[in-house]
């Protein structure tokens, strides 16, 4: 079982992985969903609404202008 197969399972993105979405690509492709986009930009983190999965940048990271 990997890290984003828990339900509640926190997942610590840089400012290299943004846009963030849900399913992460470390989820196995049995569990995936319809995949959303998650706002990091503003708030440094997000829950997706369909898996329940939290994801939050790291300490430190810098997120650039598109």
């Amino acid at each position: 079982m990997t890290e984003a197969t828990k339900k509640g399972q926190t997942i610590e993105l840089d400012g290299h992985d943004l846009p963030a979405h849900c399913p992460h690509p470390s989820m196995p492709i049995w569990s995936a969903h319809p995949r959303v986009y998650l706002d990091l930009a503003h708030a440094s983190q997000a829950t997706c609404p369909y898996c329940g999965t939290h994801y939050q940048l790291k300490p430190g990271s810098v997120v650039s202008a598109h």
